[in-house]
């Protein structure tokens, strides 16, 4: 299907599943994608960060993304993260997209490497032209090291080089600011939060939607959060966006003391999708450290919590 303009509403930045070998799971992630499309989600977003893209190689990334496409077949769009640290190589992943099917794509600023607003620019502008999809800035910092712009951001918004942009950059304020600015300038552009924690407040504010990274295990919270907020019913939303923070929690079952906050949540979400039987495996992508036994125990304790086991 082609991707609407302006895109709107919850978009799950899919795990990739994997085999204890460390090879794509193609039937866990065709279940995964189906479960998520039945769960009423707008979009799906591939090769994010929560999709490990950081650790797949060229071909994992392709099969992953060449697999969700086919299963979600138009139902609904599918974004493909294009990640990578330079123009040149964003654009061969961008290749793949196109001939896996991608509705979208997705990309960061150059990494890495320094550079300066006017390279940020001229990268996203490059990617636009050299492949025929509407593509979303991913603001990420704390990955990318390089905050987006503001004035960057408005002006690919205003001459139609960006369709959207992802916002997991954690500055609610400068997310608020810049929907103010965009509103004024420009209706056909899609800002989604990447926060799970603030997706009420950011709907708002004039977000189009959100990006959460736990709408793998609870897309049905998510859908449901959304749908409130546009019928206006505040308070629904609230409730709903409490309860997906308490279950959050989870993304801490993981020792500090032994793996980083990544292989903490990821690992999480994981575990989680495997014991609602999404998956086949809560296997992570080395050299994140895997969840031992009782942080898998907390995991299962938050699920129960949250009325999904």
């Amino acid at each position: 299907m082609s991707c609407p303009a302006p895109l709107r509403g919850v978009v799950p930045p899919v795990i990739t599943p994997l085999t204890r070998e460390g090879e794509v799971d193609v039937p866990s992630l065709r279940r995964l994608t189906e479960h998520l499309v039945g769960a009423g989600v707008h979009g799906l977003f591939l090769l994010g960060s929560t999709g490990e893209a950081a650790y797949l190689t060229d071909a994992q990334r392709l099969t992953a993304l060449e697999a969700a496409v086919d299963t979600a077949a138009g139902r609904v769009p599918v974004l493909a993260g294009i990640i990578d640290t330079t123009t040149a190589r964003v654009l061969d992943r961008a290749a793949d997209a196109v001939k896996a099917g991608a509705d979208a794509l997705v990309a960061t600023a150059p990494f890495y490497t320094r550079t300066h607003p006017v390279e940020i620019a001229d990268h996203f502008r490059r990617i636009r032209s050299g492949a025929d999809l509407p593509l979303l800035a991913y603001d990420i910092p704390v990955a990318v090291h390089t905050k987006l712009p503001r004035d960057v951001v408005l002006g690919l918004a205003v001459d139609g080089t960006l369709a959207g942009l992802k916002d997991s950059s954690g500055d609610e304020g400068s997310l608020r600011r810049l929907l103010v600015d965009l509103r004024a300038r420009t209706r056909d552009f899609s800002v989604f939060t990447g926060s799970e924690l603030t997706v009420d407040s950011a709907l708002l504010a004039g977000a189009d939607g959100t990006v959460p990274g736990l709408g793998n295990v609870d897309a049905h919270g998510y859908v449901r959060l959304y749908e409130a907020a546009r019928a206006g019913d505040w308070a629904a939303a609230k409730a709903e966006q409490d309860r997906l923070v308490a279950l959050f929690s989870l993304t801490d079952a993981g020792d500090p003391a032994v793996m980083g906050p990544s292989s903490s949540a990821l690992g999480a979400f994981k575990a989680a999708a495997r014991l609602l039987g999404l998956i086949d495996s809560a296997a992570t992508a080395a050299p994140q450290v895997p969840l031992d036994d009782a942080a898998v125990a907390r995991v299962r304790a938050h699920l129960v919590t949250a009325g999904l086991l």
